[in-house]
């Protein structure tokens, strides 16, 4: 039976060795001869400051990718809010394909709009700013014209302040609004969508559309997995890092 697999925010950090293992556990298990393709849609690192950076797990995992492309599965990412400066020489290292950030595939049949959504938050308006900034034409390359230590302190104050800011938002804030997911189904004409970003794991129904949020990897292995039958949504539990 062939197979197509989504996955989204697993954060991969040299800090969360419990998460990478996961994840090679999850390339072993599930990604085999009839698995058609793999999309990561965002938040696949932690912090990506640059393909320049050489870190040795992400080289590592590009080896572990580039493998599974080579043997024929194609491999798809889309940008997330926190690695959205991975470039054309990293994607190439893995054998992956950049997509658009909302981009729409035929998924056995089914037009399927496929994005991070990030973009569907917008109850957030400082977190809207500051997307719509990084994602412009001059930021992204001001800061890989930097040098590496700094854009590592420019990531490590970011987060600090990611912190403190989102514990003094109302969880509704955060999560996606009904009239951006209307506006997104309307938009590509679709009524079936995938997305990650919002850690809520979980298969909507909007009246005759579909809308799957896929969960991070914080503490469990999720992952949806679609063949021509249908859809399932997985969340296999691991040992949390102490």
């Amino acid at each position: 039976m062939r197979k197509t697999y989504f996955i989204s925010d697993l954060h991969l950090t040299e800090h969360r060795p419990d998460i990478t293992n996961a994840f090679y556990l999850f390339l072993d298990n599930c990604i085999n001869s009839d698995v058609d393709a793999l999309y990561i849609l965002g938040d696949f690192f932690e912090v990506w400051i640059g393909d320049d950076e050489g870190d040795p797990l992400a080289l590592d995992i590009a080896h572990r990718l580039k493998k599974i492309s080579e043997h024929g599965t194609d491999l798809f990412f889309i940008h997330g809010n926190r690695d959205f400066l991975i470039g054309q020489k990293y994607a190439d290292l893995c054998g992956m394909t950049i997509l658009s950030e909302q981009t729409v595939i035929n998924l056995y049949g089914t037009p399927t709009v496929i994005l991070h959504g990030d973009e569907m938050c917008t109850q957030d308006i400082e977190y809207q700013k500051f997307r719509k900034k990084s994602r412009g034409w001059w930021w992204p390359r001001l800061m890989l014209a930097m040098p590496l230590w700094y854009r590592r302190r420019v990531a490590r104050n970011a987060r600090e302040k990611s912190k403190i800011t989102q514990m003094g938002k109302a969880p509704s804030i955060l999560d996606v609004t009904p009239d951006a997911v209307k506006e997104m189904f309307d938009k590509f004409n679709v009524t079936n969508m995938i997305h990650g970003h919002t850690h809520r794991p979980h298969v909507h129904q909007h009246e005759n559309r579909t809308r799957t949020v896929l969960g991070d990897w914080y503490s469990q292995s999720s992952y949806l997995v679609v063949t021509e039958q249908g859809q399932s949504l997985q969340q296999h539990g691991y040992s949390e890092h102490n």
